[in-house]
């Protein structure tokens, strides 16, 4: 069945207009598919990578960087529903500080940037299907923020999920939409082709692009990064932070042993068996932020050479149609990871930057830490960190995991964290005006309400 099953789908893909060369991407992934490749590396296939240039060690000649940005364009990825909270809109729509969502805390840094510069730096969101309205709406916002004729933003590519059991395109007369998905944020390079984007910037004078989440309001545009990877003359570098017990999950780099190249290992290509190698912060000490730099000549060199099939690794998902119910078919949506790009290049590199490059926002607690005073905004948009330790925060899944949930429990406003040092919220608790929290707070699974000015927590021993 299989066969018919890619001749379904390739159809179902022409039919709903999707470009050539992403359906060429999807037959080859649907081949690996086919093959039974799963995409593991297991641990004895790999080197760890412990010796990365760091952040702290480069100086930078302030000419050369004001050249580099003038060369320098923004993508951000935002084709993500924020669905593990409960969303069912574009994450970066919901309101992280003073009012201000996701997008409107990017748009305001780069054009911080650009006022401190004198670049162009334009800003180009990568959507999906499902964020696409939504976020241009937000964007009307600004008149200032499109350069040129370049647009604000390209749209991922689409593509069917397969059912399991046959690998044909499931079909769900429920809701159709559910019938598709993304290919992944490794779609980004196809996506820049199919679009046109990549011939606009590069016809537009532009050489170099800076990639990052839309949920990451951590990477304000850099000329030091811009700079350093320029002067290294890589065609792709990656940002990485040292990793800590609480990093356990990230995905990182390693060399493989076959041919010495960096690669990215995530969670879903680790043999279960292996997982503790994957998640030893000492055997393999930095995480990869999904902060990515790439060359645009190379990166059209290569996509021309490979026809548009950068072939990185498979990443298969299993999932159910819909989502939120579980009885619904099995399928398997075949995604790759933008990160794998790096073992595309010959001389590819990384960096080891500060963890105030990587603030992202993945669950309700996050979101509690970006929203309290243990940060600040500066006249950039910038979070600026205002404590030495971000204090680890652990919100009960079952009263704070969903945003519907979560924001009532706080709608007094957010505890003041600056003293803390873990706060662990193991029931049902409701939060009234001026809570402070310090040292090692536990509040229990009997739940309750945190009474206006309490104060929560004992200090740590020294």
């Amino acid at each position: 069945m299989s066969n018919e099953g890619l001749q379904a789908a390739q159809q179902k893909m022409a039919d709903a207009g999707v470009a050539q060369t992403a359906i060429d991407v999807f037959t080859h992934y649907y081949g690996q598919l086919e093959d039974g490749v799963t995409g593991t590396i297991p641990e004895d296939t790999i080197d760890p990578y412990l010796d990365p240039p760091l952040l702290e060690d480069v100086s930078i000649d302030p000419a050369h960087a004001k050249q580099v940005f003038d060369q320098l364009a923004i993508i951000n990825l935002n084709g993500g529903l924020g669905t593990s909270m409960g969303l069912d809109q574009a994450k970066s729509l919901l309101p992280v500080r003073d009012g201000k969502n996701f997008l409107d805390l990017l748009v305001e840094q780069v054009l911080a940037a650009r006022r401190g510069t004198g670049s162009r730096l334009p800003l180009i969101f990568m959507n999906s299907f499902r964020t696409r309205e939504d976020t241009l709406a937000v964007l009307e916002k600004y008149p200032d923020l499109r350069v040129g004729d370049l647009p604000l933003d390209f749209l991922q590519n689409k593509e069917p999920k397969l059912r399991t059991d046959d690998l044909a395109p499931v079909t769900w007369e429920q809701d159709p939409a559910l019938e598709w998905c993304p290919p992944g944020h490794g779609d980004l390079y196809t996506a820049l082709q199919t679009s046109g984007l990549l011939q606009q910037l590069l016809d537009a004078g532009f050489k170099y692009a800076s990639v990052s989440n839309s949920d990451n309001l951590g990477t304000v545009p850099s000329p030091v990064l811009a700079s350093w990877f320029a002067s290294t003359g890589a065609p792709y570098a990656a940002e990485l932070c040292r990793r800590t017990p609480a990093d356990r999950k990230g995905g990182h780099l390693a060399v493989r042993r076959s041919d010495g190249r960096l690669i990215l290992r995530d969670t879903a290509q680790t043999p279960e068996a292996e997982m503790d190698f994957f998640t030893d912060e000492h055997r393999h000490p930095f995480f990869h932020t999904n902060n990515l730099w790439f060359d645009l000549e190379k990166l059209d060199a290569a996509l021309t050479e490979r026809q548009g099939v950068m072939g990185l690794p498979l990443i298969r998902n299993e999932k159910t149609v819909d989502p939120s119910d579980k009885t619904s078919p099995a399928v398997y949506q075949l995604e790759s990871a933008m990160g794998a790009a790096i073992e595309v290049f010959d001389g590819a590199t990384a960096i080891v930057v500060g963890r105030d490059r990587f603030l992202p926002v993945k669950a309700t607690s996050d979101l509690l830490l970006i929203r309290s005073d243990v940060y600040d905004l500066d006249e950039r948009s910038a979070l600026v960190q205002r404590v030495d330790t971000v204090p680890s925060v652990s919100l009960s899944a079952g009263s704070y995991k969903l945003i519907d949930d979560f924001e009532p429990r706080f709608s007094h406003g957010v505890p003041s964290l600056q003293d803390a040092v873990t706060l662990d919220v193991q029931g049902d608790w409701t939060f009234g005006a001026d809570v402070t929290v310090v040292g090692d707070a536990v509040l229990g699974a009997e739940g309750g309400e945190v009474p206006e000015g309490a104060r929560v927590g004992t200090v740590s021993p020294a």
